[in-house]
């Protein structure tokens, strides 16, 4: 049987996509590794995540939740959270760890997308709403207008509701992150994924640590009263060393967020695991990140950039609070 993973053809448009964002390369050959223990997550369903799911599909909604295979789906959508992948499923980059559809979207947008999720987040009680995208390289501000809209809308919708965008790197355009953070969200954030020596073996080429640092400290400059976060995956290859810089780099910044997890393997075409960064280690990290000034901190193998987003909802209501008074 072979092992290439075959091109898709979605919509009537005729739009074709990469399955899963990676064809076959050097790594498909390399089996993947047995799971430890600690990384087993039990299946489960619900009357409630079934609603949910067919929801968002009469809807022709995404969530990277499952675009990206999440393994805290369950978890996050009965507590109140979920997160919408933004201007379809296909992105425009091919970062070698992620299992999103890559191609050429051709410029196309859903005009409607933005009272589609507000919809959803009524119907599913969200307090706690995470916007994603894919990248869309194909547009001239990498879609920063279509996610203010949304975000726009939402607030219009249903005011108290707490916002986070996480956000392509808009190739670094000033206006973008401006027209984003401007936009009424209550959290920016932009992930590094990985430390710097890592970063052009794990990510798409145009994409840099440098430019993920510089749009973290634009968003910042930009709008003081949005807080920032990114999110680092362990397990690459990367050195103890590696990751407290990459730390110390993005406090620098502004940064008050962070999440810390496992990278795992989404198909045998992306890149392997190099290590199964054991549970201790990832509280080790908590602690060396809250020495080094981070506001709020996730950190452990399961954990995504987005994973129980709403446990940073405290920071986002103190912010609230000093902006009255």
């Amino acid at each position: 049987m072979s092992s290439a993973i075959p091109l898709k053809t979605i919509n009537q448009d005729g739009t074709v996509s990469i399955k899963n964002g990676i064809k076959p390369n050097k790594y498909s050959k390399i089996e993947s590794q047995r799971k430890p223990d600690w990384l087993r997550v039990k299946p489960f369903s619900s009357s409630n995540y079934l609603k949910i799911k067919k929801d968002l599909k009469n809807k022709e909604l995404f969530t990277v939740c499952e675009e990206a295979m999440c393994p805290n789906l369950s978890e996050c959508w009965n507590h109140g959270t979920a997160t919408f992948m933004l201007m379809g499923g296909i992105c425009t980059r091919a970062c070698k760890f992620c299992a999103v559809d890559t191609g050429n979207p051709h410029q196309k947008l859903d005009k409607d997308e933005p009272n589609k999720i507000v919809n959803s987040i009524i119907k599913m009680g969200l307090d706690y709403v995470v916007l994603t995208s894919v990248n869309r390289d194909d547009l001239e501000d990498g879609g920063a207008e279509h996610y203010a809209l949304t975000i726009e809308k939402i607030r219009q919708e249903i005011p108290d509701i707490t916002i986070e965008a996480l956000t392509p790197d808009f190739n670094g355009s000033k206006k973008s992150v401006e027209t984003l953070v401007l936009s009424g969200l209550d959290v920016f954030a932009q992930n590094l994924e990985t430390v710097k020596r890592l970063t052009t073996k794990v990510r798409d080429p145009r994409a840099s640590f440098e430019q993920t640092l510089e749009v973290l400290s634009m968003a910042k400059e930009l709008n003081p009263n949005v807080l920032t976060k990114t999110s680092l995956m362990l397990g690459l290859g990367e050195k103890e060393y590696e990751v407290i810089e990459a730390m110390q780099e993005v406090i620098s910044c502004g940064v008050e967020i962070i999440t810390l997890g496992q990278y795992l393997r989404p198909t045998k075409n992306h890149i392997p695991v190099e290590k199964w960064v054991e549970p201790e280690e990832f509280d080790r990290y908590a602690l060396i990140a809250k020495d080094i000034g981070f506001k709020e901190v996730a950190s452990g193998p399961l954990v995504r950039s987005s994973y129980r987003a709403d446990k940073s909802a405290y920071l986002v209501k103190e912010k609230r609070r000093l902006k009255l008074s």
